[in-house]
């Protein structure tokens, strides 16, 4: 089915809107997918705040330019899925982990942060941790020293038997 020149232009404006907001453009040849499978992946993609969209590549590569991901422009032939997000990881997560799943949705690149990336940067990035594992694994080293050194104090305290209620204190501030 053919769009008019309006609905060619709504196209490219939505894209661009997405474009401007997103930080991860990724790019997957869908050729051999079920409907149901398609359904899955976009259902996933919304759960994590991705915008899959199924364009015809001219309207896409008209829509990125001018922006950061006109950089993968000569990437844009074949069937493709374009995956825009927020997050910085999260399209490229989503799209990885499906694809090995399901062997016919195929990565082709992507662009993050103005730069090209082809299909094995795209599963790196999507191998990085959510932001909310590392800001996790920064709380803990940052709580390490602390907690370590109540460990001590205690432990010296229990071995002198005396200043308890000093390392107690210590220790309810380092536990908190």
């Amino acid at each position: 089915m053919s769009l008019n020149r309006s609905e060619k232009e709504a196209v490219i404006v939505e894209v661009t809107s997405l474009a401007a907001k997103a930080q991860t453009l990724v790019l997957a040849e869908y050729r051999g997918i079920t409907v149901a499978d398609m359904t899955k992946l976009r259902v996933e993609a919304r759960k994590q705040g991705v915008t899959l969209s199924v364009l015809k590549n001219t309207l896409a590569r008209r829509a990125v330019a001018g922006t950061s991901f006109e950089v993968v422009a000569d990437q844009m032939t074949g069937p493709l899925i374009y995956g825009f997000s927020e997050d910085a990881i999260a399209a490229a997560k989503v799209v990885a982990d499906f694809a090995k799943t399901n062997d016919k949705l195929v990565i082709r690149g992507g662009a993050f942060e103005g730069k090209a990336l082809d299909a094995n940067s795209v599963k790196q990035l999507a191998s990085v941790p959510s932001k909310e594992v590392l800001l996790a694994q920064l709380c803990g080293l940052l709580m390490s020293p602390i907690s370590r050194t109540a460990v001590v104090l205690g432990a010296l305290a229990a071995k002198k038997g005396e200043g308890a209620e000093v390392v107690a204190e210590v220790a309810e501030v380092a536990a908190a």
